[in-house]
């Protein structure tokens, strides 16, 4: 079982410039939430408290001061600092001393994941005791992200941005791994453009038979924020379903509250720590 989760939340944010000169891309607006709160409720979800978020140099005081140690959410959060961003595949070794002996979950700090059977496959996946997990969606523009090929329910190929096409399916910022995955990352080379990819990581399960994937479906979403369109578009789709179906997406004091890792007393000094906003609103409604 998988008890322990890392956000990826470091790197330049270049093409969110000149939004992202002054601040992490992942503490801009994603509508009425700062965009970590997006990922870390996908954590939460999965049943996952104890969190390592990976950040820039010079930003770890401005994640705290909105997530500090967790305590507020009945959750245990610890930073650490990426001094040059080496790729996804190097958030297992800065946070080698966090995973222990344990198993782990990464998420990418700019990914959004919504849907309602989304909940149940992240418990599938967190149960695994062995191997490693993937989540793949259909896309229209698979050379732009690392593609799995699947043939007999299976995991045949995975290619890093291919510039032929060989799959639509492309490989989420969402990821699954048991404690095999420290050693993995220490041996896996730089790639040509001077970066330790996943892709490495997950050929390496691949080859061993020991990588399984969950699929999104159409009724579910997954992008990322990585773009100004993006984080427009996902912030108009949030504001959306929030007005339509009066919920929040991705409220962390909520999924503490059912996940029963806070009280009623806990959730009103959050209220009060959030001050008089509508987020703090939808909180007392609850």
């Amino acid at each position: 079982m998988i008890k322990k989760g890392i956000i990826l939340a470091g790197g330049t944010g270049t093409r969110l410039s000149p939004l992202t000169k002054a601040v992490n891309k992942q503490l801009l607006p994603l509508y009425d939430k700062p965009l970590i709160f997006y990922p870390l409720s996908i954590l939460m979800l999965a049943g996952i408290k104890n969190i390592l978020i990976i950040v820039n140099d010079g930003q770890e005081e401005n994640f705290s001061n909105i997530l500090g140690n967790g305590k507020r959410y009945g959750i245990n959060i610890k930073y650490k600092i990426q001094k040059k961003p080496r790729g996804i595949a190097e958030a297992f070794i800065l946070g080698k001393n966090f995973i222990k002996k344990d198993s782990v979950s990464l998420i990418l700090g700019d990914n959004f994941f919504y849907g309602q059977s989304l909940t149940a496959k992240l418990l599938k996946s967190k149960n695994q005791n062995k191997g490693a997990t993937i989540f793949l969606k259909s896309v229209n523009n698979p050379e732009n992200f690392g593609v799995a090929v699947i043939k007999n329910s299976k995991i045949s190929t995975i290619v890093e941005k291919p510039k032929k096409f060989i799959s639509k399916q492309a490989i989420t910022g969402l990821y699954f791994f048991d404690n095999e995955v420290i050693k993995i990352a220490k041996k896996i080379k730089p790639s040509k453009r001077n970066e330790l990819e996943i892709t490495d990581i997950l050929k390496v399960y691949q080859k061993n038979k020991n990588l399984k994937y969950e699929e999104i479906g159409r009724g579910a979403i997954w992008s990322d924020a990585g773009k100004i369109e993006d984080l427009t578009n996902l912030s108009n789709f949030v504001h959306s379903i929030e007005k339509v179906q009066n919920i929040k997406i991705a409220c962390i004091d909520e999924i503490a509250l059912n996940q029963k890792w806070i009280d009623k007393k806990q959730l009103q000094s959050n209220i009060k720590y959030y001050g008089n906003c509508e987020y703090s609103q939808y909180l007392k409604n609850l």
